[in-house]
């Protein structure tokens, strides 16, 4: 029969791969977890953007609509006729603010999808570290059992 210590020696082994393992496994899953957390905060920012561009344009296009009154009141109180050159300045201030609303939802849509990206990117590197932290943790595993197996034959627990 194999000495105590020996037996001992090699279940510590085997006992400090399966450590291991539980240990790289955790970290993998507290990986994936930090990266799910990135990517819900840059979803939410994404909303939170989407809110701020609509609201942007909505401002834009009621100061566009105050301008454009006070255009018409004050060609109406001089007396002339809105047509021909005086139409032009009010033309150009509708044409302006559509450019305009068109830029805000333009940007805004890049901001979007970059916001998307990064969280796309975060799930991605995620699984990445939570794989490489299985993978990790499976060669721990091995090693630990490998190397209690070792010592138990070179101590005659395996004999």
């Amino acid at each position: 029969m194999a000495a105590p210590l020996a037996v001992a020696a090699t279940g510590a082994s085997v006992l400090g791969g399966v450590m291991g393992f539980k240990g790289a496994r955790a970290v993998g899953q507290a990986q994936q977890a930090a990266a799910e957390y990135n990517a819900q905060v840059a979803e939410n920012e994404k909303v939170l953007v989407a809110r701020q561009n609509r609201d942007e344009e909505s401002r834009l296009r009621k100061q566009s609509e105050r301008l454009v009154g006070a255009q018409i009141n004050a060609a109406s109180a001089s007396g002339v006729e809105i047509a021909g050159s005086t139409l032009m300045p009010i033309a150009d201030a509708y044409y302006g603010t559509a450019a305009d609303a068109a830029r805000i939802q333009y940007n805004a849509e890049i901001n979007k999808q970059r916001l998307q990206s990064q969280a796309d990117i975060s799930r991605a590197e995620g699984q990445a570290r939570r794989a490489a932290a299985d993978i990790q943790a499976t060669a721990s595993l091995l090693g630990g059992v490998t190397s209690g197996i070792s010592t138990g034959f070179q101590t005659g627990v395996f004999s």
